[in-house]
């Protein structure tokens, strides 16, 4: 795995990570009035971040912020966007398996 695949790869993690978080806060505050839902938008920067390198990528913090006031959170957008961000989360560590996999094969010569 090369080293700016690496590093995008945990930065994408952290940011699911937190959406994870925020999304969770969201679900537990759903009939809180007055509440204003938090989100986590980090994609659009990272693939910016991509373009210029591993620094970049490294420098990059996924950040929560909260949405404009009037907007309510919905249950149901918000359990959707846990799922999401569960199965995304998932397919990365999995392919981080799969590459240390492929390290451990290299290390032990083929066995």
């Amino acid at each position: 795995m090369n080293p700016v695949t690496q590093v995008l790869i945990g930065k994408a993690l952290d940011g699911l990570s937190l959406r994870a978080i925020a999304t969770a806060q969201n679900v537990a505050n759903a009939n809180s009035p007055g509440y204003r839902p938090m989100r986590v938008s980090f994609e659009a920067v990272l693939q910016e971040a991509a373009s210029r390198g591993p620094a970049a990528i490294a420098a990059m913090t996924p950040r929560m912020e909260s949405v404009g006031a009037g907007e309510e959170p919905r249950l149901d957008l918000e359990l959707a966007t846990a799922s999401e961000t569960a199965m995304r989360y998932a397919a990365l560590v999995d392919l981080l398996g799969r590459e240390l996999q492929i390290s451990r094969t290299v290390i032990r010569g083929g066995q």
